[in-house]
């Protein structure tokens, strides 16, 4: 069942998503060479706290998933594109990191990620960067009133792929609220014109993940950190979203 929130909700929203934008800018400024994975975690945990707000990804356990998911954030290096589950890994000279965070705040969800490189990049890491960002902005440009769940679908795959990268198979966007995961999924491929119409008050979680390589996947041992199979790298970027009557509204910023 797909919610339509007051403008009320929506306001509550936009102060969980700020927790969000503040929480990931905070992981973003301490990622460095030989910081571990869970000292980042252990920071976000700390300004999620500090701002009254809860991690929405702790305890979580879709069907999907053997275990609940053990941690604040997800963070995911190199090959793996989402879920990465925090660990004592220590960020090496060169390393694309992606992070996604979700947090609740009086009982409404925000959820946003983030790409970016740590020390010395390779340009070809910057490209998939940038181009996962022009595929997010495309999302967001395409979620209008009165258009189609399909439209913004179609405009983030046709930005992947024109750039010429793989997008992960059966991944996409999903509504969020009360609930992280709400109806309805948003894939990042499909045709515009198709699919439920965009009302004000529907919020989205638009989030493209493209790869250097293809566009097949496999779990890991630990049930949740998805791989590229052919080992190359890859991004992932989200924001939270509103549609409203005079366009979107992106509600995870600061």
């Amino acid at each position: 069942m797909v919610e339509i929130k007051t403008e009320a909700e929506l306001a509550v929203m936009r102060e969980a998503g700020r927790v969000v934008a503040n929480t990931l800018h905070t992981v973003k400024e301490a990622a460095a060479i030989d910081v571990s994975l869970r000292e980042l975690d252990e920071i976000a945990a700390q300004v999620m706290s500090d701002a009254g707000a809860k991690p929405s990804f702790l305890g979580y356990q879709p069907h999907s998933a053997p275990t609940p998911y053990p941690n604040v954030l997800c963070i995911s290096v190199n090959d793996v594109v989402v879920h990465g589950i925090p660990t004592d890994y220590r960020i090496q000279d060169g390393d694309l990191v992606s992070v996604d965070c979700g947090a609740i705040l009086d009982g409404w969800n925000g959820d946003a990620a983030i790409s970016f490189v740590v020390g010395h990049a390779d340009p070809a890491d910057l490209a998939l960067i940038e181009a996962t960002e022009r595929a997010l902005a495309a999302g967001i440009a395409a979620a209008q009133p009165g258009g189609k769940l399909g439209d913004i679908s179609c405009a983030i795959g046709t930005s992947g792929r024109a750039s010429g990268y793989g997008m992960l198979e059966d991944h996409g966007g999903h509504g969020i609220g009360r609930a992280m995961h709400e109806d309805p999924h948003l894939a990042n491929e499909g045709r515009a014109g198709r699919g439920m119409r965009l009302k004000p008050g529907l919020a989205l979680a638009i989030e493209p993940m493209l790869t250097r390589g293809g566009d097949a996947y496999r779990c890991a041992e630990d049930g949740w950190s998805l791989l590229t199979v052919d080992g190359s790298r890859a991004a992932h970027v989200e924001h939270t979203i509103a549609i409203t009557e005079d366009g979107p509204r992106v509600l995870t910023v600061r």
